[in-house]
């Protein structure tokens, strides 16, 4: 008779009620950013054609990129799609932080706008979410 193989078990700590706060604030204005930022790629408003052709971007990509920013925003606001929408979103951004390198965009406020992003939407997943704290843990001395 063989033995069932179980996955170990993750040993995952108490979260205080201050750190899912943050969490939860500091995803939520990363939420509210992304829904802004794909509702306006879904009109034909001139900041966004004048921001794609000035990146180097076909200006009939930008329903296609407000889609697929809404898509995985919402993918992160879900609790148990969070850690998938996470993932996409740290994808767009590394995609977006090369747009703004080829383009030549200023370094701390259009290249590296992304990384900023992307260290809220990741601290503030990784202050609400026990799984993504065992997944990175950070040892205190």
């Amino acid at each position: 008779m063989q033995a069932q193989m179980q996955a170990p078990a993750i040993a995952v700590g108490t979260i205080s009620n201050g750190a899912i706060w943050t969490g939860r604030v500091l995803s939520g204005l990363a939420i509210v950013f992304l829904l802004f930022d794909g509702a306006i790629k879904l009109a034909p408003l001139d900041i966004v054609i004048t921001t794609s052709q000035q990146l180097g971007i076909p200006t009939e990509l930008a329903r296609t990129l407000g889609v697929l920013t809404l898509a995985c925003a919402i993918l992160y606001a879900i609790p148990r799609t969070s850690v998938l929408g996470a993932i996409l979103l740290t994808a767009y951004m590394g995609g977006a932080i090369y747009t703004h390198v080829r383009a030549g965009s200023p370094l701390f406020t259009h290249t590296l706008f992304g990384v900023y992003l992307a260290m809220l939407i990741w601290g503030g997943l990784y202050l609400r979410d026990e799984r993504v704290r065992a997944l990175i843990p950070f040892q205190r001395t």
